[in-house]
């Protein structure tokens, strides 16, 4: 079963909210009230993020909180109980985001079966060589998890049409070239890509790298894509308030951006809470 899919197909009338966070940061039990506040305010899914030293996708923020979480000695190990922890009282399901090194480490098998015994619903692994996508597929597909591909702007056509046979349920869409972090702009080729895409299957498409702020999430939001990942915002958020307010904080930004991507709000924008947020910036 593609736990993920299902959720992005359920919200076929809307637009799927999917924060993404680092797994210990800013401490474990920190991490464990963020998941709980994102699950309470509007996300639909939540990626949570294996703490690395390597990690080469990931922009100078998120790169940050990796090294924070490592030097508190949160591994893999430590992220299973932070999953396990929360997971059983979310309703959005958890994606764990990782490099392939921290699952070769433990061994495909036994990292694979171990997220999935701790809770997670799906897998994302940027680093996954595309020649052992069809082992790690069928390792998911037996623990019922979600392993879920990515496709660049930069991705050849031929390689695309591989990625799109090869996936088992939806698709992780790079908004923009290079690292994670909060763009200015994104790469204007998305929306085309996203097009063709959607002409050739009938997989969802998640979109993430660079969204960062309200009005993009509701410019990409129109793209006709299932869901939008956020990270780096929500990760300087954390890092900019005190432990009193990050909660508060936290649940403030989702609720913004979960109402400038609702469907309740066509395009001419006649959401009022988002127009004063507008207004406000």
């Amino acid at each position: 079963m593609n736990a993920i899919s299902e959720i992005l197909r359920k919200k076929n009338s809307t637009c799927a909210l999917i924060p993404f966070i680092t797994a210990g940061y800013p401490t474990i039990s920190q991490s464990i009230e963020a998941l709980r506040v994102l699950d309470s305010k509007g996300a639909d899914i939540i990626e949570l993020g294996v703490p690395y030293s390597d990690a080469l996708a990931d922009g100078p923020i998120i790169q940050e909180s990796s090294k924070i979480a490592l030097e508190q000695g949160v591994y893999v190990e430590q992220v299973l109980k932070i999953l396990s922890i929360a997971s059983s009282s979310l309703s959005a399901p958890i994606v764990i985001f990782t490099y392939y090194n921290p699952v070769l480490s433990m061994g495909i098998q036994k990292f694979v079966q171990e997220i999935a015994a701790s809770g997670a619903k799906g897998l994302l692994i940027p680093d996954l060589p595309f020649e052992e996508t069809d082992y790690v597929i069928g390792l998911c597909k037996s623990f019922n998890i979600e392993l879920i591909l990515f496709i660049a702007p930069t991705s050849s056509q031929k390689r695309i049409d591989s990625i799109l046979s090869k996936s088992p349920g939806c698709i992780y869409l790079v908004s923009s070239c290079g690292v994670t972090g909060m763009k200015k702009q994104l790469d204007d080729r998305i929306h085309g890509l996203l097009k063709s895409i959607k002409a050739k299957t009938g997989k969802l498409v998640m979109i993430g790298f660079g969204i960062s702020n309200s009005d993009q999430a509701y410019q990409v939001s129109k793209y006709d894509v299932d869901g939008i990942v956020i990270g780096s915002a929500f990760i300087k958020l954390i890092s900019s308030s005190t432990k009193n307010e990050m909660i508060d904080s936290l649940g403030e930004f989702c609720n913004s951006i979960r109402a400038a991507i609702s469907v309740n709000y066509p395009q001419g924008n006649s959401n009022p809470r988002y127009l004063r947020e507008r207004e406000m910036s």
